[in-house]
C-alpha cells in the first residue's frame, strides 16, 4: 500500500528487507545488521539497495525517515545521535556506571534507571542469562542454541532476532547503543555496562575471604550476609534449555558452599544459637548434605541440646542408607563419635573459595 507521501509502503517488501528497514530505520550501522540478523555485511547491503529501489528512495537517510512514516519504527527508536566524547579525565560515557542491572541469583530480573525492563519470551529471557552469567566471555549463536534450545531445533536466525530485541530493550541510557555487543563471532556484555547480581555475590565473598585472613571473622560473617542476601527465589525461574538447568544446579551449591562458611565463622564467634537458626532450613532443603548435617550437629552440641545433635545423625544415616544405598561418611561419623565422647572440638573449617 502506498504512504501519503506516495511511495510504495514497507508492505511491498519482502520479510527480510523488512527486517532490514527496520533495523535501519533503529539506526543500526550495517556491521551491526549483519550480527543482529546473522547475515554478511554484503547480504545487508544488497537488501538495502533492494529497500531503495522498491520504494524509490534517494539514500539511507531516506530510508530511515520512510521507516518512521510507515510505522515500522517508533519514535524513541530512531537514528543514531554522534556519540557525545569524553574530555581526557572525564566520567561520562560507558565508565561513568553500569547502564542496567541484572539478577540472576533468583528470577531472571532486569533494572534500568530503577524501571524494572519487560524482557519478554522465556527464550529471550535464557539468552540474557547465558550473557549475563558468562560476564565478559563472548557466546558464539551455536552455543546460544545449544544452550538454551537443546535438541529442539529453533526456527532459523532465531537467536539473532533474540539478540536484536533484548538490544532494543537494554539500551545505555539515552544513547542508542545496548549493553550487549557483537565481537569476534560471539555475543557479550559490554564491560561495565550491566551489573550482575552474580559478580557482586562473588566479590563479596573474596571480600570475606580476605577478612577472614586478616583475622576478623565478624566482619567476614556480615559480608557473608550480604552474600547471601543476593540469592532471591527460585533459580532462574522458568527459564527452557539445558544451559539454565545446569546453571540451577551450579548456584545452588555455590549458595550452600558460602552459607557453609558463614556458618563454619560463626561457630567459631560461638554464635551458636545464630547459626542452628539458620542450619535447620538448610539441613531441611538438603537433607543428604553431610556437611550441613555435621555442622548443624555440632551447633546443637554447643548450645547443650546434645540428643537433638544425634537425632540429627539418626535422621541423615537414614536418609542416607534409604535414598541413596550408602552410610554416613567419615565426617558426619568423626562428629557422631565427637558428641557422645562431649568433646569440644569439631571438624576444621569447610575450606570454601570465593
Amino acid at each position: 500500500m502506498p504512504t501519503t507521501t506516495g511511495r510504495p509502503g514497507a508492505a511491498e517488501l519482502g520479510p527480510r528487507e523488512r527486517e532490514v528497514l527496520h533495523a535501519v530505520g533503529c539506526g543500526l550501522r550495517d556491521d551491526e545488521i549483519a550480527a543482529a540478523l546473522a547475515i554478511s555485511e554484503a547480504a545487508v547491503a544488497a537488501h538495502l539497495a533492494r529497500i531503495l529501489g522498491e520504494l524509490r528512495l534517494r539514500d539511507r537517510a531516506a530510508a530511515i525517515v520512510h521507516a518512521f512514516d510507515c510505522g515500522l519504527v517508533a519514535p524513541g527508536c530512531g537514528p543514531r545521535a554522534q556519540p557525545v566524547r569524553a574530555a581526557p579525565g572525564s566520567t561520562t560515557g560507558r565508565t561513568a556506571g553500569p547502564a542496567v542491572r541484572i539478577a540472576v541469583l533468583g528470577p531472571l530480573r532486569a533494572w534500568q534507571g530503577g524501571r524494572s525492563l519487560d524482557l519478554g519470551h522465556p527464550r529471550r529471557q535464557a539468552v540474557l542469562a547465558a550473557l549475563a552469567l558468562r560476564g565478559g566471555r563472548a557466546l558464539s549463536r551455536q552455543e546460544l542454541l545449544d544452550g538454551v534450545w537443546g535438541l529442539e531445533p529453533p526456527a532459523a536466525n532465531v537467536v539473532p532476532v533474540h539478540i536484536y530485541r533484548l538490544r532494543k530493550i537494554l539500551r545505555i541510557g539515552d544513547s542508542p547503543d545496548s549493553v550487549i555487543e557483537y565481537d569476534r563471532g560471539g555475543y557479550r556484555l559490554v564491560s561495565g555496562a550491566a551489573e550482575v547480581d552474580l559478580v557482586r555475590m562473588e566479590d563479596l565473598v573474596t571480600a570475606a575471604g580476605a577478612a577472614d585472613r586478616v583475622g576478623d571473622p565478624a566482619e567476614a560473617v556480615r559480608l557473608c550476609s550480604q552474600a547471601l542476601d543476593l540469592f532471591r527465589g527460585e533459580l532462574l525461574a522458568g527459564l527452557p534449555g539445558p544451559f539454565a538447568e545446569l546453571e540451577r544446579l551450579r548456584l545452588t551449591e555455590r549458595r550452600i558452599a558460602v552459607a557453609q562458611r558463614k556458618l563454619e565463622w560463626q561457630l567459631r564467634l560461638g554464635r551458636n544459637s545464630e547459626a542452628v537458626a539458620e542450619l535447620f532450613p538448610l539441613s531441611a532443603e538438603h537433607p543428604l548434605n553431610e556437611l550441613v548435617a555435621a555442622m548443624l550437629m555440632r551447633a546443637l552440641h554447643h548450645c547443650g541440646r546434645r540428643a537433638e545433635a544425634l537425632a540429627v545423625f539418626d535422621r541423615a544415616r537414614r536418609r542416607l542408607a534409604d535414598e541413596v544405598g550408602v552410610p554416613p561418611g567419615r565426617m558426619l561419623r568423626r562428629t557422631y563419635r565427637m558428641i557422645l565422647r562431649g568433646d569440644e572440638a569439631g571438624p576444621g573449617p569447610t575450606g570454601v573459595t570465593r
